[in-house]
C-alpha cells in the first residue's frame, strides 16, 4: 500500500560497542535520532512484537539478513529492524541470531511505534505494550510503501505474517513501479 507519511522525530536509546572499555559489557550508552537512522537514506524497516519470538527469530529476521544482498540490488541502503524492547534486549538478540548486515533498532519506550500508530497492547502474551507487525520502505525519513499484517488490534490471538515478510517486500521492489 503506497503512503506518503513522514517517520516520527524520536530519540533512541542504544549501546554500542567501545573498545575503551573493558570487561564483560564493553558498552556505553548513545542516543540515535530518526535523523541518524532515515536521513538522507533509502531503508527498509520491519517492526515486530518481540526480540527472540518465533516467527522474529525463526522466519522474519532470518530471512532478511540473508536477502540482504538482494535489497541492495534494489537500491535499499540499509535494513532496520525495530520492536519495543530495550538495548540490551536488542544487543543480546542480534548476538544470539550473528546479525552482520540488519541493524537493530531497540524502541525501548515504544514512543516510536507509537507515534507510528502501530502500538498495541499483547497483555495476552504477557507482553504488555509492543509493535504490531509491520514493514515499510522509507526514503529519506519519508514511508513511501507500506506493509502492514492484517487483524491489527490489542490482544490478537493470531500472529499474522506474510505481508511484511521480506519475500513479499522484495516481490513489491521487483515490480515496474519501483524499477
Amino acid at each position: 500500500m503506497t503512503m506518503e507519511k513522514q517517520v516520527p522525530i524520536v530519540t533512541f536509546r542504544t549501546r554500542v560497542r567501545d573498545e575503551s572499555i573493558s570487561g564483560p559489557n564493553p558498552y556505553r550508552w548513545e542516543d540515535k535520532t530518526t535523523d541518524d537512522y532515515f536521513s538522507g537514506k533509502r531503508v527498509i524497516l520491519f517492526s515486530l512484537p518481540g526480540a527472540f519470538t518465533p516467527t522474529c527469530s525463526t522466519f522474519q529476521l532470518p530471512d532478511f539478513e540473508s536477502l540482504y544482498v538482494e535489497f541492495k540490488k534494489k537500491g535499499i541502503d540499509e535494513i532496520y529492524c525495530l520492536s519495543v524492547n530495550d538495548a540490551f534486549v536488542m544487543n543480546a538478540w542480534g548476538k544470539a541470531q550473528g546479525l552482520k548486515n540488519v541493524k537493530l533498532i531497540p524502541d525501548g519506550s515504544g514512543e516510536f511505534t507509537r507515534k507510528m500508530g502501530m502500538l498495541v497492547a499483547k497483555d495476552n502474551l504477557g507482553f504488555g505494550l509492543r509493535s504490531w507487525r509491520y514493514a515499510a520502505v522509507i526514503n529519506n525519513g519519508v514511508v513511501e510503501e507500506w506493509f502492514e499484517e492484517e487483524g491489527f488490534g490489542d490482544n490478537c490471538a493470531t500472529d499474522p505474517y506474510g505481508v511484511s515478510s521480506p519475500q513479499n517486500i522484495l516481490k513489491c521492489l521487483k515490480t515496474p513501479a519501483f524499477a
